[in-house]
């Protein structure tokens, strides 16, 4: 069982697409006693997300091909070399940056690889996740559950893992099943698991690309369906 030092080497990435109003507000609200670097991905805003960004302190790096996972995945290929945790939160203000040591702090102690939040078990603004959300989260909970033995009530954003396990995970998703897939990975893998209640907020502004419109909606839905297949049925 590795334990980190008191103070590993914590990165979190944000992906971020046309969030000018809340971005600022969200790097700023990040601890920087825990978080050696903040990095930004613009995923090919249209708005001034990169300025707004860069101006409250976090690195800007550019991912023009639109989608979730690709956004992720760039932000990855950013953190310092010394990096030993990284954290992913959403950049449009719902998550809550504050309460990242209880997302890093098992890591660091050297008792589990991957901590995830769960919106349904913390407390939620009223407003801040639809019926949708909450019932596909705990949907993928009861299959993953069926088929590593692993309990999530929740495809929250908001998580940390350990660098080195996630390396490990051969993460492939380049849109919305990005969580989903990490999950799964994470399950199969035998990563030491841990959810714990995180708060929610309403966004800050701009709109859901997932829950903010029937189209955002029936796409997102079908990717992750579609991640959950074919992560299931691959040969490991």
């Amino acid at each position: 069982m590795r334990e980190f030092p008191p103070r590993a080497r914590v990165s979190v990435v944000i992906p971020a697409l046309n969030e000018e109003d809340p971005i600022a507000g969200v790097v700023r609200a990040v601890p920087r006693a825990l978080a050696d670097e903040v990095i930004v991905v613009d995923n090919g805003s249209t708005d001034h997300t990169s300025e707004q960004a860069r101006e409250a302190g976090a690195r800007v790096v550019a991912e023009p091909r639109r989608g979730y996972g690709r956004a992720c995945r760039a932000g990855v290929r950013a953190v310092g070399a010394g990096c030993e945790i990284v954290v992913f939160l959403d950049g449009d203000g719902s998550d809550c940056p504050e309460l990242m040591e209880r997302l890093v702090q098992p890591i660091t102690a050297g008792t589990f690889d991957f901590v995830i939040g769960s919106r349904t078990r913390g407390e939620r603004e009223k407003g801040s996740m639809n019926f949708q959300q909450v019932f596909a989260g705990r949907i993928a909970g009861l299959l993953l559950r069926l088929l590593y033995g692993v309990r999530y009530t929740d495809m929250c954003p908001f998580r940390a893992i350990r660098r080195e396990a996630l390396e490990r995970l051969g993460m492939r998703e380049e849109t919305y099943g990005w969580n989903l897939e990490m999950q799964m990975r994470a399950a199969r893998a035998g990563l030491r698991i841990l959810e714990v209640p995180v708060n929610h907020r309403r966004r800050g502004g701009g709109e859901s690309k997932v829950s903010g419109t029937l189209r955002g909606t029936v796409l997102a839905a079908g990717r992750i369906l579609t991640t959950l297949v074919r992560v299931a049925l691959e040969r490991v």
